[in-house]
């Protein structure tokens, strides 16, 4: 997304998870990926996508798979900006109202309806041209620094360590 947040709303920073990581969804420099941005707007998170060409699932429709990608990216990153924690996504679930059509703004936005213990759920609303497309449920585990290192079987990037607790 190249185009500026409105005042009402404040960006949050791309280069949070660092400059070299890949996520196919906000990775800034995947050149496959969406680069998606996002910034706080009150109780929540919201980013603005157009999806391109080749985005595709029926010919001009976004494809589902695709918009659950986005959702889950706008939760996750709505953990970040109003929680300030990063978790795995332990569950996803999509309601898909009208189709999202290719080469239009979509309006994802993320609001925290449960943190109880480790575990964060977020309700996501999907928008194009002002009507509701796409409502989604993301429920997250918010593990600490020691319990992500061993579901990924690695270290995790200084820049993530904090977002899981640690210093």
């Amino acid at each position: 997304m190249s185009d500026p947040h409105p005042p009402s709303e404040t960006p949050l920073d791309p280069l949070t998870f660092g400059s070299t990581q890949r996520c196919f969804g906000c990775g800034p420099q995947n050149p496959l990926g969406m680069r998606l941005t996002f910034a706080r707007e009150g109780d929540s998170v919201v980013t603005r996508f157009v999806p391109p060409q080749g985005m595709e699932g029926p010919p001009g429709v976004f494809h589902g798979g695709l918009q659950a990608t986005l959702a889950d990216e706008v939760a996750g990153w709505g953990l970040v900006g109003l929680v300030g924690r990063m978790g795995f996504t332990t569950s996803l679930q999509c309601r898909y109202i009208r189709p999202i059509l290719i080469e239009v703004e979509v309006e994802a936005r993320a609001r925290l309806v449960s943190h109880k213990g480790n575990i964060a759920t977020l309700d996501v609303v999907l928008r194009q041209s002002g009507r509701n497309a796409m409502m989604s449920t993301v429920s997250y585990m918010l593990p600490e620094v020691e319990k992500a290192e061993r579901y990924l079987n690695a270290p995790l990037p200084p820049p993530w360590r904090k977002l899981f607790g640690g210093e």
